[in-house]
């Protein structure tokens, strides 16, 4: 496992000397796959495509959560009409407790 994760180091660093990024993020995903207890075979067929990582700055609480996107299509409830809140369907006020 040592060699392996070695062997993806250096092959990162020689993508990153020629500038060749996508390469090294890809060695990079790897390395992490890897140390995170996959197989070497998982690693190298993983899809690392649809990662996205925690934006650089975002410190503090709660930061290393997962931001929740709303499927496509999807429109936030209507709020309330202020005007009838607190009103039965009669049209009596009911009593703030």
């Amino acid at each position: 496992m040592a060699d392996i994760l070695e062997t993806l180091r250096i092959k990162m660093q020689a993508a990153v000397d020629v500038l060749d990024f996508e390469e090294a993020r890809r060695c990079r995903d790897q390395i992490n796959l890897l140390r995170g207890g996959a197989t070497a075979e998982d690693a190298v067929q993983a899809d690392l495509s649809g990662i996205e990582r925690q934006q650089p700055g975002a410190m503090g609480l709660g930061t290393s959560q997962q931001r929740m996107t709303p499927p496509p299509g999807w429109k936030p409830p209507p709020k309330p009409d202020p005007m009838t809140k607190g009103r039965s369907s009669r049209g009596a006020v009911k009593p703030e407790r």
